[in-house]
This record gives structure tokens, C-alpha cells and sequence, in this order.
């Protein structure tokens, strides 16, 4: 049967910010670019309006990104590109239905690409046709400021700056707000909204629940990889953006009296001035203003200040994946070496203590070759257990996950940061590392399946695959595989054993992570 394409005959919506004509394809409405606010650089978004009928067939202005990208990872993490402009606060909406009364679950995406990067269509995977297909959902993604545009702090210079380092956070709020307010016209519903995201979006979801201004705005979430150790100059530091700025203005030949200058200077020039003088500053421990600040709009991260109280009303779901920064291909083919060969390879890391990471390591994953415990994710997986159990004391529900899954290539290439995505989107037919016939279907189904439970009743687990929440004294955890399940505190050991041997994650030493996000 052929799909269907319908333009003419579909309907304008009308939005508090005006009228928009999107179009109709294989089951689905689809509303591309749809302006959400406005705002000058540097300042607080604001509502927009306009008249007559806005076509909404094209997406929207991706954030300007600080540098040039290169095309890499595209296996691993396929990606798409648009036009870049710092005005970008725009969303697009998938939906099945277009009447007022149908009340389906709302999903807001946030894409990752930490503080500095990404977009709402940047990697192929972020589709939403298939949520509002086959999960009877709305699907939004946003786009939003980002990097300098977004998280520079000028609060120091004028009072109009007081909330810079945080007008990438506002611009999510007035997306949310604007979704609260419109989303009834798509056929969602505005009181059962989810948001989720992965890595930077994982962040941003975390960030949101932080951010008073944002309560009421949803009611679930979802962080995907998002709660990472090793990331230096958290938005909480107690520092304050005047050197960043004031070396920023020296690189520019500008003086303090000349700040406001930094408004209208072209974004390339003032890109490249940043990345000439923010690496010596961050280096020194000095906050350069690239990540979200702590102050009265945003009460700043749960795992330095705690949990805002209304936070506890909102379920979550936290996941990682096996590898997470894990990028770089095998150097070796584990399943043409000798037990002597790999242990070994290990024995380079682990030394002495070798035979007790290994043991430890088994009773984990017990499913996996032992070479496998060389790319085992240190950054965020210890992070989310921690968050999940803060989370829980203060009665908070939390329901953790771990992709664990193998795929076929690169000698059997652990999962890696992305790599849940097209699971959680069910658009693996879309991305080729997911061309595993039955197996990959039937991971998509539990995955898929889980997030649109979530999003209905707040809870991911189902009579089929049950899914408890996380207590202070016990975590259970599915291990979404070939053959998933639930395991209860069953990391904690070899985690230990790494530990004593290897410090701290440190970001900034991370191998292999050049790839496309």
C-alpha cells in the first residue's frame, strides 16, 4: 500500500502565537519550525505572534555551534545537518490526530550534544512518526540556545544580564510553556507531559526539574545518560562569569564600558574568540560560562544542593548504556583470543588486582567476554545509581536501566552513548547498526514499549516485563539485552574493585569520544 501524502486538505491550527499549517504523511501530522519565543542575545525569551497562516513544513534554525564539525561516527551515530542561526527557539510537532478532546501523552525531546551542541533533528534517529504511530502519542522536539548564546554570564556587567548563563534552560521553559498552552489542538494532552532527553538533554531534563519557573510545565521524565561524573565546572560553582567575559572583551579589543557590544558582534567572531581564551581560564579551574548557573531561577544541580521538594512529585526514568564513551573500535578481535591473551589485556590495566576485577566482573556479566570490561561506562553509570537512590530518599520514584546490548560489528561492539536511541524512538529500520533480524525487533518492542507505559501511567514496568523502583537500600535495575530482566544492586562489586585500582573519570581525558553527538 502506498503512503500517503495530504497538504491542501489539512487543516491551519491555531496557537496562541498564531496560525500553522503543517501537512499529513503515512498516518501522521507533522509541524515543522514552529517558532515558540523570541529572544535577543543574551536576553530572556519572549512569546511571539504573528498573523495569518505560518507554513510549517521546513524545521527550523539550528543553534550556531562554536566549531566547525567534521563528519565522523556516521555508523555509529547517523546524522543529519541544517542551517544554523542563533535566533532558533523553534519545535516541531508529530501527532496522529488533530482533535481537541483525544488527550494523548505528550513527549518533549531534548537532544543531546551537551550545553555546547546538537539540534533537534541532528542525528536521524530523532524521528518522532513512529511515537505518534504506533505509540498514539505527541512527539515534540526542540530547538534551543546553546553554548555562548546560551550559558555565557554576563551577570556581573548589567542588571539585564542577571539571567544569561541560564537563557538556554528559559528557552526550554518557554517551549514547555508553550506546549502547556497549544498542545490540546494537537490532540495531546497538557496535564500528562513527559520529557526526555539524552546526555547534554539528560542534563537538561535533570536541569528543568531545578528550575521553579518550569513547575507544572510536565509530569514525567526521562534521562538518558545524562547524569555524568567527570564534567569540570558544574552551573553551581560559586565563581561568576567575569573573567570569561572580560578576557573575551581583551581578546576582542573591547573594554568593560563596551559590554553590550558583545550583542550585535557577528557569532563567528565572537565563537572564535571564546575558544582562544576559554581553554587556559577552564584549565585554571576558573568558570568560562559554557554550562548553567546557579541562581534564583535555576537552584542548581540535585547531586551538589539536593532535590527541589516538587521534584519528588515527578517520576523518572534514569538509564545508561554498557560503554557509554566507548567510541573507538576494538583493537583486537576478542573472540579470536585466548583466555590467556585477554586476561592479559587486562592484567595492563588492573595489575595486581586483576583476578578479583575479573571475578567481580563475571558475576556481573556473566553474558559477556571478559575483554569486555576494558570499555565498562565509569562515568555515568555509578552517577545514576547515585542520583536514583538521592532521588528515592526523598521519596522520589526512579526506575534505573542499563543498555547492554551487543551488536554485530566491530568484533561485537558493546552499546555506546547513542546507541538506545532508535530503540526508544522505535526507528531502528532507520539506522543500520539495528539490522538485526528478530533480535533487534524484539528489543525495540520492550524499550519502546517501556517509554510509552512511562508516559501513560508513570511507571515503565508491565505485567510481562516487571520494572520496580529504586529504594535507598536496594537497586534494581533492567538490563535491556537479548534476554532482559531486572537485576538488584549487581554492578556494585566490580565497580568496587575498579575503583581501588583507577581514578576518578575525568571528562576531559576521555578516548575516542571525536565523534558526531
Amino acid at each position: 500500500m502506498s503512503k500517503v501524502f495530504r497538504y491542501d486538505e489539512v487543516p491551519a491550527v491555531e496557537t496562541t502565537s498564531g496560525a500553522v499549517q503543517g501537512y499529513f504523511y503515512d498516518g501522521v501530522y507533522i509541524f515543522k519550525g514552529i517558532p515558540y519565543a523570541w529572544a535577543e542575545r543574551f536576553q530572556m525569551p519572549q512569546p511571539i505572534h504573528w498573523e495569518g497562516v505560518k507554513d510549517a513544513t521546513n524545521y527550523g534554525f539550528v543553534c550556531p555551534l562554536l566549531r566547525q564539525e567534521t563528519p565522523n561516527g556516521e555508523l555509529m551515530v547517523p546524522h543529519r545537518y541544517w542551517l544554523q542561526d542563533e535566533h532558533c527557539q523553534s519545535l516541531n510537532i508529530w501527532t496522529n490526530q488533530l482533535e481537541k478532546g483525544a488527550k494523548k501523552p505528550v513527549l518533549v525531546w531534548i537532544h543531546g550534544g551537551g550545553y555546547e551542541a546538537g539540534s533537534s533533528i541532528e542525528q536521524v534517529a530523532f524521528d518522532g512518526k513512529n511515537i505518534a504511530e504506533r505509540g498514539d502519542a505527541v512527539l515534540v522536539s526542540v530547538n534551543h540556545r546553546l553554548n555562548i548564546l546560551g550559558y555565557l554570564d554576563l551577570s556581573p556587567f548589567e542588571e539585564k544580564y542577571k539571567n544569561s548563563a541560564n537563557a538556554g534552560h528559559a528557552d526550554l521553559v518557554a517551549a514547555l510553556q508553550w506546549v502547556h498552552d497549544n498542545i490540546t489542538a494537537f490532540g495531546g494532552d497538557p496535564e500528562n507531559v513527559t520529557i526526555f532527553g539524552q546526555s547534554g538533554g539528560g542534563m537538561k531534563v535533570i536541569d528543568l526539574m531545578q528550575i521553579p519557573a518550569a513547575d507544572g510545565l510536565f509530569q514525567k521524565a526521562l534521562v538518558m545518560s545524562g547524569v555524568i561524573d567527570g564534567i569540570p565546572m558544574r552551573g553551581d560553582a560559586k565563581q561568576d562569569g567575569r573573567k570569561i567575559v572580560e578576557a573575551l572583551l581583551e581578546e576582542l579589543h573591547l573594554d568593560v564600558e563596551n559590554v553590550e557590544r558583545l550583542e550585535t558582534i557577528p557569532y563567528r567572531q565572537l565563537a572564535d574568540a571564546y575558544l582562544k581564551v576559554s581553554p587556559a581560564l577552564a584549565a585554571q579551574g576558573i568558570y568560562v560560562g559554557n554550562v548553567p548557573k546557579a541562581n534564583e531561577y535555576y537552584v542548581g544541580a540535585p547531586q551538589d544542593v539536593g532535590f527541589r521538594e516538587h521534584a519528588y512529585q515527578i517520576p523518572m526514568m534514569i538509564g545508561t548504556v554498557y560503554g557509554e564513551f566507548a567510541f573507538a573500535p576494538a583493537g583486537c578481535n576478542k573472540y579470536q583470543m585466548s583466555e590467556a591473551e585477554i586476561r592479559a589485556a587486562v592484567e595492563k590495566v588492573y595489575g595486581e588486582h586483576t583476578d578479583q576485577v575479573i571475578t567481580a566482573f563475571t558475576k556481573a556479566y556473566p553474558e559477556k567476554n571478559v575483554l569486555d570490561l576494558l570499555s565498562i561506562d565509569r562515568a555515568i553509570r555509578e552517577a545514576s545509581v547515585r542520583v536514583a537512590k538521592l532521588f528515592a530518599q526523598g521519596s522520589g520514584k526512579a526506575y534505573l536501566y542499563n543498555f547492554i546490548f551487543e551488536f554485530p560489528f566491530h568484533h561485537g561492539k558493546t552499546a555506546w552513548h547513542c546507541s538506545d536511541i532508535p530503540f526508544f524512538f522505535g526507528n531502528t529500520d532507520l539506522v543500520e547498526f539495528c539490522g538485526i533480524p528478530e533480535v533487534a525487533e524484539k528489543l525495540e518492542d520492550e524499550i519502546f514499549g517501556a517509554l510509552l507505559h512511562f508516559a501513560r501511567a508513570g511507571e515503565p514496568g508491565n505485567e510481562i516485563l516487571p520494572w520496580p523502583a529504586v529504594t535507598p537500600e536496594d537497586v534494581p535495575t533492567m538490563t535491556f539485552d537479548r534476554e532482559s530482566r531486572v537485576r538488584h544492586n549487581y554492578d556494585d562489586e566490580v565497580f568496587a574493585e575498579i575503583n581501588k585500582v583507577l581514578p576518578p573519570f575525568n571528562f576531559a581525558d576521555m578516548a575516542g569520544g571525536d565523534i558526531q553527538h
